[in-house]
């Protein structure tokens, strides 16, 4: 058992709140507002959330056949804060908490919902260091729900069937937001991994332009800047807090402006004032070093993008795209990759 105070004794007093609440709200048709302010007096009430307790919520929705917008309010405040802040140091979420949140998700029952995604956004947009499996097990799931089920957005947005739309997109780039804007700057190779399963799961569907704009740039964002960002270990993290609370490196504008504007953004992002090359200045000392590393493709990975776009034999529509962002903006190109951009010219 896992106690959230670092304490034995106080971990199993709490044990049996979260088996009662389990038992008074399980297998309810429905959670009414009068059950959310039960549960935030049961859950709440000391100030703390076990991980019992945020079991026992996640088991509630699972079993729920529906529930009031509070309810998805609270579920989400109160697993976000039993990841981020309940174990030292606080605002890191450790390797076995992003393990137990990932495999929750797995299990999810209701992957129509989204609820699950909505979850691990919360947690990464309030956690100042995560890892990026995390990230990539959110957009897995949003993958999942875009395949297997009708899905729609806890605010009510419809997905596609089978097709990656608007929603679908808003959700894929909140994910990126999330993980991104507080200490990460670039996509992860996790992330990427990630989005590429999805492309070739809807290759043959009708999507909306967007996804092709998000895919090229978010690809395109790890090959050429190689900056997937890797959480600190703890013992490490906290000596960087003074680097993290910093206000003079705005990394969360910086990601926003490369995701949010046209396929240019990847790199106007880099070279803006505010972005990359103050990022880069703290860290290396060289402005002209980080804007050439920005652009150029290494060996290791070429390989990767390589294997990733002639693994089902085919070049796909967002895989033309990206090698034609590539082959326009990169200084300097892997030649197995120049071979596929030449094959698509």
């Amino acid at each position: 058992m896992v106690s959230t105070a670092g304490s034995t004794g106080q971990a199993a007093l709490r044990a049996p709140v979260a088996g009662e609440v389990l038992a008074r709200f399980l297998g309810k048709d429905r959670i009414s507002a009068d059950d959310v302010i039960a549960l935030r007096r049961d859950v709440f009430g000391d100030g703390l959330v076990s991980r019992e307790e945020a079991e026992a919520l996640f088991e509630i929705d699972s079993q729920a056949g529906g529930a009031c917008p509070e309810w998805r309010s609270f579920l989400i405040e109160a697993v976000a804060d039993y990841v981020v802040h309940q174990e030292a140091p606080a605002g890191y979420v450790s390797e076995h908490n992003a393990d137990w949140l990932i495999a929750c998700m797995s299990d999810a029952g209701h992957a129509e919902s989204l609820m699950q995604v909505e979850v691990a956004i919360a947690v990464l947009e309030r956690a100042r260091s995560a890892p990026a499996r995390l990230s990539a097990a959110a957009l897995d799931l949003v993958a999942r729900a875009v395949v297997e089920s009708d899905a729609r957005t806890v605010s009510g947005a419809e997905f596609t069937p089978g097709a990656v739309g608007k929603a679908e997109v808003d959700v894929l780039r909140r994910v990126l937001f999330a993980f991104g804007g507080k200490a990460g700057i670039g996509i992860s190779r996790e992330e990427a991994e990630a989005l590429f399963d999805l492309n070739e799961r809807i290759k043959d569907a009708v999507n909306h332009p967007e996804w092709t704009d998000l895919f090229v740039k978010a690809i395109a964002n790890f090959v050429m800047c190689a900056s997937g960002y890797a959480p600190p270990p703890r013992e490490e993290a906290l000596r960087r807090d003074a680097f993290l609370d910093g206000t003079d490196v705005n990394l969360a504008g910086f990601f926003q402006r490369m995701l949010s504007g046209g396929l240019s953004g990847v790199l106007d992002a880099y070279r803006g004032s505010n972005g990359m090359e103050g990022a880069w200045t703290e860290r290396n000392a060289s402005r002209e070093k980080a804007e050439a590393d920005a652009e150029a493709i290494d060996a290791d990975e070429a390989a990767w993008l390589v294997d990733r776009i002639t693994r089902d034999g085919d070049i796909h529509e967002n895989e033309r795209a990206l090698l034609t962002f590539i082959g326009r903006e990169s200084r300097s190109i892997h030649p197995s990759i120049r071979e596929l951009i030449d094959r698509v010219a």
